[in-house]
Parts: structure tokens; C-alpha cells; sequence
């Protein structure tokens, strides 16, 4: 089925390249379909690559989602046009009235600060707040995974003596677990970050679970047990040439960098690299859209706010 997106945004001529199936807002107006509702928070400097990388995850289901696009309004971006959020992306103020099936928190370059140091930190924990009352289930990536632990559980990061950076080996650890059906017993994802969440500090609360590790990249991913909030260590939305990209850059502004483990052929950097980890980020993104989302979500999105306003969780039995 195809993903929904705003009129003319520039990734959709690229996913149709790759035949992705991809429709805008007039041509789904005429269609008589309840698509899921999922709004991605965009925190990235390179806001174009990171809506391609998000929608092409999210392209493998069978279920038609409509995407709204958000940035922060409190922090002004130097690497994408006001001219281009402004044609594709909403403010919090504009959909904060409404309610969404899930939502998407991606990663930010802002891991060397304390959270609440971060430019944009309160309007971060309104829309984190937020999503308890409007969306269904929320899907945070990296720092912003790291953001949401902190927020919604005062679980801290902590700083590594170098950055992680490569594609690693990580164990599923729930079979039963509906965010891993599918998963082989052991998966390559992609890292890329200074910091890290403390699996001692997870486990202090019961009402997490972790459902993947990596014994050198630490604990992958993270989830409630009612779904409502799942958390990704890593970035499995990466494109193949992403961390080479980022290898080149930190090389030619001369920071220390090593090169990325398991990554490049033979460890040659003028190797094309091999995307190891697909099938991996499609199950990831398709069990999510699936279990999480769909088989949760109401039909009518106002349902979603009543019910949370009654004081009863999604699997309280009440």
C-alpha cells in the first residue's frame, strides 16, 4: 500500500525511482480509506535525507499511512531552507489539537549537551507529554531515544571514551515479543553516537522491557510493555552510504574518527559499503506500523484522548 504524503515534497520522486509506491494529499482525497496517521518530529540538519530514510522504512506494509511532518518552531535550523519548512513541515502548535496513530522521534546532533541544555529541550518534553494523551504508540530513534528515557523515565546517558560507530552484531532476546516477529536469532544494525544508555538503568523499571542487545553496542531496543513508547539505540534507517558519508566528514573537519566497524568491504573505504541490515529495518518498522499501531490504534483518533483522559492504560483491563 502506498505511504501518503504532503503535496510536492521532493523524497517522493526519489521513492518512486526505487518503486516505492507514494501518493499526495489530492490524489488520497479521493480515496475512502481510513490510512493510519503517523507524525514524524524531524530534529535532524538534514531534514530531506532523513524524511527519505523514514519513508522508505516505512514503505514495506500493507497499510496505507499518511505522514505529517513536524519541526521544532524554537530552534532555527541552519542546514534546511524556511522556505522548504515552511512548504512541508507543520509547527507543535499546528497539530497539537489533533491526534495520530503514532509518531516518529528521530535523532539529533546535540548529544554532547545535557538534555535540558538543548535549544529546543522544553518544546521537546511538551510534545513528549504530549503523545500520552494523542498518539498511540511513539517510535524514538538515538538521541531521541536517549531524550525519551530521560523524559518519560529519568533514565540518564552516559558519555562512551569514543564514538560508536559501525554496523553490530545484536542478540533478539524475546521471541514472543511482537517488535522482533520475524527477527533472526542475532542482526547487524548501524550506530552512530558519543553516548549510551545504561542497561542497569533500564532495568530498574519493570514496566520496560529490552528486546535486543549488542555486546559492544549496548542495548538496542527498548520498549513498555503496553507499547505506547518504543526506543531505538541505533539507526536502522540508515542508507547504505550514510556512515560513509559521515566517516568522510568528520575526516575532512579532522576529528577523531575511526573507520566504521564491519562496515566498508575488507575494510577499504573506497569499497561501495553493503547495506547488511535491511531486511532487519524493514521487519523493525513493519512489526511497529503493525502491532503497535495498528492492532491498538481506534478508528476514531478521538477516542484516543477520552480514553487516556479516564485515567486507563491500553492494557489495564478496565
Amino acid at each position: 500500500m502506498p505511504i501518503r504524503i504532503p503535496n510536492h515534497l521532493p523524497a517522493a520522486d526519489l521513492l518512486r525511482q526505487e518503486r516505492i509506491f507514494v501518493m499526495t494529499e489530492e490524489r488520497a482525497a479521493h480515496q475512502d480509506i481510513r490510512e493510519l496517521k503517523i507524525l514524524i518530529l524531524n530534529l535532524m540538519p538534514l531534514k530531506q535525507q532523513t524524511e527519505t530514510q523514514l519513508l522508505r522504512a516505512l514503505s514495506n506494509s500493507p497499510l496505507q499511512v499518511e505522514i505529517t511532518l513536524l519541526a521544532v518552531s524554537t530552534y532555527k535550523s541552519r542546514h534546511t531552507s524556511e522556505d522548504y519548512l515552511l512548504a512541508h513541515y507543520q509547527t507543535f502548535d499546528e497539530v497539537k489539537d489533533q491526534n495520530y496513530d503514532g509518531m516518529i522521534i528521530t535523532g539529533a546532533p546535540v548529544e554532547h549537551l545535557p538534555f535540558e541544555e538543548v535549544a529546543y529541550w522544553n518544546e521537546l518534553t511538551e510534545i513528549m507529554e504530549w503523545t500520552k494523551t494523542h498518539v498511540t504508540s511513539t517510535f524514538h530513534i538515538c538521541w531521541g531515544a536517549q531524550a525519551g528515557l530521560y523524559y518519560h523515565y529519568g533514565i540518564p546517558k552516559k558519555q562512551l571514551d569514543k564514538k560508536l560507530f559501525g554496523v553490530f552484531w545484536h542478540e533478539r532476546l524475546d521471541r514472543k515479543a511482537f517488535l522482533v516477529r520475524g527477527f533472526d536469532d542475532v542482526f547487524l544494525a548501524p550506530h552512530s553516537r558519543h553516548t549510551y544508555t545504561p542497561e542497569e538503568e533500564v532495568l530498574r523499571h519493570p514496566e520496560l522491557q529490552i528486546l535486543s542487545r549488542s555486546k559492544d553496542a549496548g542495548v538496542y531496543l527498548i520498549a513498555s510493555r503496553d507499547g505506547r513508547q518504543v526506543f531505538v539505540t541505533g539507526h536502522s534507517e540508515y542508507d547504505d552510504v550514510t556512515l560513509r558519508n559521515e566517516y568522510l566528514r568528520d575526516l575532512g573537519k579532522g576529528l577523531p574518527i575511526e573507520m566504521p566497524v564491519n562496515y566498508f568491504p575488507g575494510d577499504d573505504p573506497s569499497a561501495q559499503p553493503r547495506k547488511t541490515w535491511r531486511s532487519h529495518a524493514t521487519l523493525l518498522y513493519t512489526n511497529w506500523l503493525n502491532y503497535y499501531v495498528y492492532q491498538e490504534t481506534p478508528y476514531d483518533l478521538r477516542e484516543l484522548s477520552r480514553h487516556e483522559a479516564s485515567g486507563h492504560s491500553e492494557n489495564d483491563g478496565s
